[in-house]
């Protein structure tokens, strides 16, 4: 069975949770790493899943002498100059065909455009890796409902919510780093899964045409002085100069082409869900029909009290981000499975031994980009940001939010 070669840029959270992943796709290899702190801790993990042996490379340029794609799993300010240094590479006779970049696709507009013409000019296959659309839960919820979409029409409300209680990095709490506070952190992957789930089915990824956008960013948890302060002894943060917001909240309105009726996802993201770990939350609502997905409802549940609380395992090898390490907890199992980063490696890489871009390719990226944009614009403003305006979208092609270039007291306090 041919397999898929796939070189790491990054070793930090996401890339242990994606080989995790991996090792759940027959037709795919570590085969290299960039030399990067944790990069051998990395390998050693992928070789015990056996999906090694796994090599260190000293640089993009040697690793894609060696790989068939390359995923992008650094930091976000660092992945134009990785994908520059691929697109060097490959021009240059490079083995490597094709590359996935974990969302978002860029910080904002100029930087995502960059990547998606980078890829052209490289002549690269792409995957824009988009974690939530690949969830069984929302595929499953899509076949199941089929019948009522054709019978009653497609959904018209969607809604859905992805919360925690704050990033692991430091360089995720940087706005100026990061692209902005939880609104460019998870509110991709909202706005991304609300505007799939609302497509009629058998129709293309961008059917519907986006109108507007309304969103309310806020500072709520984070900039109280105690948690201020835990921020910046904790992760060297200073939220008193630099802040981003850790909730956000709004509503993209879209128009069905063919017969002109107006639908709506709603989007809700926080660094402030203090409750078991992770939670993703979705629900969708057509005529006569709905479903709803809550990631913390799990076939496995725990409890541990006080007098047994001295001896618990690292509580994050049952949710990501949780915590708590005793009372009544959620175990989910197999996380990279419920929440999709099997099935988009999957799918990335039946699409690349197939000589295909996968599913969502990096030109869908950039869209997600121009909403998450507009949802930051729409903040700031405080009004509805009108995407059918030829002015406004050419705006936001050079657009950086007021939070992503440091500015965040403006607006936030």
């Amino acid at each position: 069975m041919k397999k898929l070669k796939v070189g790491f840029v990054g070793s930090g959270f996401i890339a242990e949770f994606q080989i995790k992943a991996m090792a759940q796709v027959r037709a795919m290899e570590l085969t290299g790493i960039l030399k990067r702190s944790g990069a051998e801790r990395l390998a050693s993990m992928a070789e015990e899943l056996d999906l090694g042996p796994t090599k260190i490379f000293s640089s993009i340029t040697e690793m894609a002498n060696a790989v068939d794609a390359i995923a992008l799993y650094c930091p976000n300010y660092a992945r134009l100059e990785a994908m520059e240094e691929i697109v060097a590479a490959r021009k240059a006779g490079a083995l490597v065909y094709a590359v996935m970049c974990d969302k978002p696709l860029g910080r904002n507009m100029k930087e995502a455009r960059m990547m998606v013409r980078l890829a052209e000019e490289g002549k690269l296959l792409t995957s824009y890796f988009e974690n939530q659309i690949h969830m069984k839960a929302i595929t499953s919820q899509l076949q199941q409902l089929a019948p009522q979409q054709k019978s009653m029409g497609p959904l018209s409300l969607t809604r859905s919510a992805e919360e925690h209680a704050g990033p692991h990095m430091p360089w995720f709490w940087d706005p100026t780093k990061q692209g902005g506070g939880v609104l460019s952190d998870m509110g991709c992957h909202s706005i991304a899964v609300g505007w799939y789930a609302l497509n009629p089915i058998g129709k293309p990824l961008t059917y519907l045409e986006p109108q507007s956008v309304t969103c309310e960013v806020a500072l709520l948890k984070w900039g109280q002085p105690q948690w201020r302060e835990k921020l910046l002894r904790e992760r060297g943060v200073d939220y008193s100069k630099t802040p981003a917001e850790d909730f956000a909240t709004g509503v993209v309105t879209y128009k069905n082409p063919e017969t002109g009726q107006r639908v709506k996802a709603q989007f809700t993201d926080s660094w402030m869900f203090d409750k078991q770990g992770l939670r993703l939350f979705m629900d969708g609502m057509g005529p006569g029909y709905a479903f709803e997905i809550n990631t913390l409802v799990s076939p496995l549940s725990i409890f541990i009290g006080d007098a047994a609380s001295s001896q618990v395992a690292d509580q994050e090898t049952a949710l990501e981000k949780s915590t708590a390490s005793r009372g009544l907890l959620a175990v989910q199992p197999n996380e990279a499975d419920l929440y999709g980063y099997v099935d988009e490696n999957l799918d990335a890489t039946r699409s690349f031994l197939r000589g295909q871009h996968a599913l969502l390719p990096f030109t869908y990226g950039l869209e997600i980009t121009r909403l998450v944009m507009a949802a930051y614009l729409s903040a700031e403003r405080k009004q509805t940001v009108d995407l059918t305006d030829a002015k406004t979208r050419e705006e936001l092609e050079t657009y950086i939010p007021l939070i992503q270039q440091g500015r965040g007291l403006e607006q936030l306090c």
